[in-house]
């Protein structure tokens, strides 16, 4: 994902609050401001997506919006599976550590609301995965293989 994307934000400003000067001050951590930062632009994924629906490498997908993982995978998977994410798979963005310690925010709670990096999920067949990769690579994203669908009760396993 391009970062918070345009969820969370109420949370966001209960953490940060309205004070003008914090958002423009440069952040170390985050390698700009914290306004900078929160206002980088939505990740728009129609045309990765769309390309790769055209070859049916994938057979599902969940924009991860509010709702984080827990709300927006799950709508993905068929009734009796549920999603194993490997949290090794990705590196989370400064910002959600950031907002994680400021607000003294649970990590469950973090992916229940933002998408902590991942902006998209698609699911695919194993077979499909390397042509899958390849083609959203040619789009220019970088995909990364998050973890795999496991019979379940349905929902995500962190």
């Amino acid at each position: 994902s391009s970062g918070v994307h345009s969820n969370g934000f109420s949370l966001v400003r209960k953490i940060f609050g309205n004070e003008g000067q914090r958002y423009h001050t440069y952040s170390d951590e985050l390698g700009t401001t914290l306004g900078e930062t929160l206002l980088t632009p939505t990740k728009i994924y129609v045309r990765p997506v769309a390309a790769l629906a055209e070859t049916m490498l994938f057979k599902s997908a969940a924009h991860i919006t509010g709702g984080g993982f827990y709300g927006n995978i799950p709508r993905a998977l068929p009734d009796g599976f549920s999603a194993r994410i490997d949290r090794s798979a990705w590196e989370i963005p400064p910002i959600f550590h950031l907002i994680a310690k400021e607000g003294a925010v649970p990590e469950h709670d973090m992916f229940n609301t933002f998408n902590m990096g991942i902006g998209m999920v698609l699911v695919c067949a194993k077979e499909n995965t390397d042509k899958a990769l390849a083609l959203l690579k040619k789009e220019g994203e970088q995909p990364v293989i998050l973890g795999e669908v496991v019979k379940g009760q349905g929902g995500v396993l962190l």
